[in-house]
């Protein structure tokens, strides 16, 4: 039987704590002298009120383990955080309709960058690190579900098994997991730090360092200007971001290895070594296509070549020219792009670079026996033999996230727009990036969407961001039977 009782606790920390991150974005509109201030006390208020409210009778220690807890959690802390997040926009009057709200704080949360917000600029900046700081704790929940456990309190355990579907064999840099997870989140506020640091030593202002290191490390994409990261001319913007966006792609422990000059954890990774791969590569092939179509020197085409393709990979979403006018060529290279994700562990979306390495290995182990039917023939990923169960596992998954993209496509050709389109902004919103192509290329925004519509691509978002299964087990028909 389902424990709604725990379910219901963890929600109300994790209510108070958004309260808390409220205020923190209320004082940020203080110091700016922002009458958006108010707007932030109020809504702090009723999220931390009703997370006290659901806390209150469940105060009593009590440990759950169950599946069926940890999915009912993963989905609703998203859903949760979601649905309070849109109150600073409602009360401040930055956004007026509550479907342009949701819309706002689902792409926040769940790290996508897509914005129904048509002139950024004109946000005061509270309500702009607020944005920033959504993408940030979104960053933070997908570490929590990348190790497969939630929550991460002292006196709650869930296990949440989804590994067979993500093909994440990665090695464990602790034997507690609260104690990893302490690590890991160490690891990702340290690197917030650094990148903000950097940015400011670059040339941005402080207060744009800090949004901006908030929405990369999470791979989010808003920033806190209309043209994202065009507004800047500064090369080394580029390349500090380009370089943090690599990293915020790459696996949590493979990170906390490579600090702890662990490189053999490094070198011996086959998902990392594909991961760098697909960047250097897919890279090497859009810089000299983009030399020919723009107008820019070498060394621009170079910084955004490697830019735009690890941007797109990471699913980070940040642009700094409209990569659809540098023809068809490069159209179909990041259409392909927006398949990949980063590796798994990272805040990354995407179908996760893990799984793309696993069906090529697949691909040629079935060649293989087909050559050689009586031999034994496994699949192996860092040098270990994976059972067959998490292979067809994984052509599972590809197979649902082509099915729901095919869905996804004719249901927005059904409101009238392109293939293009369709095709691209389903991508985009199941792959977690934000801008697409056709009529949602980049400088563009997602304001001219139907009501509809963005109630559809704010669902899209969610299910993309917790990977499908989370939310589709959701609604099987034994999920809630005893």
């Amino acid at each position: 039987m389902i424990n709604y009782r725990i379910i219901a606790r963890v929600f109300s920390i994790l209510l108070i704590f958004e309260g808390l991150l409220m205020l923190l974005s209320a004082l940020i509109s203080y110091i700016y002298y922002e009458t958006t201030t108010s707007a932030f006390i109020y809504s702090a208020f009723i999220t931390i009120l009703a997370g006290i409210g659901a806390f209150v009778p469940l105060r009593e220690e009590e440990k759950v383990y169950g599946n069926r807890e940890g999915y009912i959690i993963v989905t609703g802390v998203f859903l949760i955080f979601s649905l309070f997040g849109t109150l600073p926009y409602l009360f401040s009057g930055s956004i007026t309709s509550f479907p342009d709200a949701f819309f706002e704080s689902v792409s926040g949360f769940t790290t996508t960058g897509a914005t129904i917000i048509t002139d950024v600029d004109s946000m005061s900046k509270g309500i702009l690190f607020w944005r920033s700081m959504t993408q940030w704790v979104g960053g933070l929940c997908i570490i929590f579900l990348s190790l497969y456990v939630l929550p991460v309190f002292r006196d709650i355990n869930i296990q949440l098994s989804t590994t067979d579907f993500s093909g994440q064999t990665s090695d464990k840099i602790h034997p507690r997991t609260i104690d990893a997870v302490k690590r890991l989140i160490g690891i990702y506020i340290a690197l917030t730090i650094a990148e903000a640091l950097l940015l400011f030593v670059s040339g941005m202002t402080l207060f744009d360092a800090v949004c901006h290191s908030f929405t990369t490390l999470s791979t989010g994409g808003f920033t806190t200007h209309n043209n994202s990261l065009a507004f800047y001319s500064s090369p080394l913007i580029k390349v500090v971001i380009t370089i943090f966006m690599f990293i915020a792609g790459t696996n949590m422990t493979i990170i906390y290895f490579g600090i702890n000059l662990d490189f053999r954890k490094l070198t011996e990774n086959d998902e990392y070594a594909f991961y760098a791969i697909i960047c250097l590569i897919f890279s090497l092939i859009a810089i000299p296509a983009i030399f020919i179509k723009s107008t820019d020197s070498l060394g621009n085409s170079i910084l955004d070549g490697f830019f735009h393709v690890v941007s797109i990979v990471s699913t980070t979403g940040y642009y700094t020219s409209d990569y659809t006018s540098w023809g068809s060529f490069m159209i179909m290279i990041f259409f392909i792009l927006m398949f990949t994700g980063g590796t798994s562990g990272s805040t990354s979306g995407g179908m996760k670079v893990s799984r793309l390495l696993i069906l090529t290995k697949n691909n040629r182990t079935e060649l293989r026996r087909l050559i050689h039917p009586d031999a034994f023939i496994p699949v192996r990923l860092n040098r270990r033999i994976l059972p067959q169960s998490i292979v067809y596992n994984v052509l599972v998954f590809v197979t649902l996230y082509f099915l729901v993209l095919c869905i996804s496509s004719v249901i927005l050709s059904f409101m009238g727009y392109d293939i293009i389109t369709s095709f691209s902004t389903s991508a985009a919103f199941l792959g977690n990036i934000g801008p697409g192509m056709g009529t949602f290329a980049p400088f563009t925004n997602y304001a001219t969407l139907p009501v509809t519509g963005k109630w559809f691509l704010s669902g899209l978002m969610l299910l993309g961001r917790l990977e499908l299964i989370t939310v589709m087990i959701l609604f099987a028909r034994s999920f809630f039977r005893k």
